[in-house]
């Protein structure tokens, strides 16, 4: 499967091929986290209200690492 980059403003943007949006279940507005490694682009959906959750959860663990680990005892 191919797609070809494009001018977008100052930036360059590509088009990705129905069947990936739907194998995905993107829709429009959606984030994606763009990642490279030996020359490979990766790209893979964010889901935003999963950050969130996770970042409150981090949060609690610093906030409240030494009652949890009273309670885990």
């Amino acid at each position: 499967m191919e797609t070809k980059v494009r001018k977008v403003g100052n930036s360059l943007g590509l088009t990705l091929p129905k069947n990936v949006v739907e194998e995905l279940h993107l829709k429009d507005g959606d984030t994606l986290s763009i990642e490279t490694k030996d020359g490979n682009l990766n790209l893979k959906p964010v889901n935003v209200e999963f950050e969130e959750w996770a970042e409150a959860y981090r949060q609690a663990n610093i906030d409240y690492k030494e009652v949890l680990n009273e309670l885990a005892k």
